[in-house]
């Protein structure tokens, strides 16, 4: 599998680029955590903005608070969802984002189907997440952190997006 991790400044285009996904019938929401829940229907750009909102006028400071990571498997693995929740819950846990609010959304628009996890780098309390050495730490969590049926391998990428 590999992990691709994007940092940016705009939480709307990256909204926008995953529910476009779910509106062309190419993804789905699997998971969210501390995000407002619609009476009906899944999670929307609108509940996640507001679910945000607070993280982020919480420190305006950060130039790029918006964290995107991509879990792309093997095009030979077969992941069920429930799978691909618990990889998005446990790399989240330990890279030590696991109390941020942030969606999982599967994505089917390539042959392999993969998932994309949306979050922030500020906490509830608007201090920065350290990032320092976040490409070796997440490294790290996808070669020892992983204990999945079957095992997946994961390998990681880090790019840091353009405002």
């Amino acid at each position: 599998m590999i992990a691709k991790i994007h940092r940016g400044g705009q939480l709307l285009g990256v909204l926008l680029y995953n529910h476009n996904k779910v509106d062309k019938g190419q993804g789905e929401v699997l998971y969210a955590q501390k995000v407002i829940q619609p009476l009906q229907g899944s999670v929307g750009i609108s509940e996640v903005s507001r679910s945000f909102a607070p993280y982020l006028y919480a420190n305006i400071r950060t130039e790029k608070p918006i964290l995107h990571i991509s879990l792309n498997p093997d095009p030979n693995d077969k992941v069920s969802d429930e799978t691909f929740v618990k990889l998005a819950t446990d790399y989240m846990q330990q890279m030590g984002f696991g109390d941020q609010p942030f969606v999982v959304y599967k994505h089917s628009d390539i042959e392999r189907k993969h998932i994309h996890i949306v979050s922030l780098g500020i906490d509830e309390e608007g201090k920065k997440i350290p990032d320092t050495f976040e490409k070796i730490r997440s490294m790290k969590v996808c070669r020892y952190g992983y204990k999945s049926e079957p095992p997946v391998k994961l390998i990681v990428f880090s790019r840091t997006l353009s405002p």
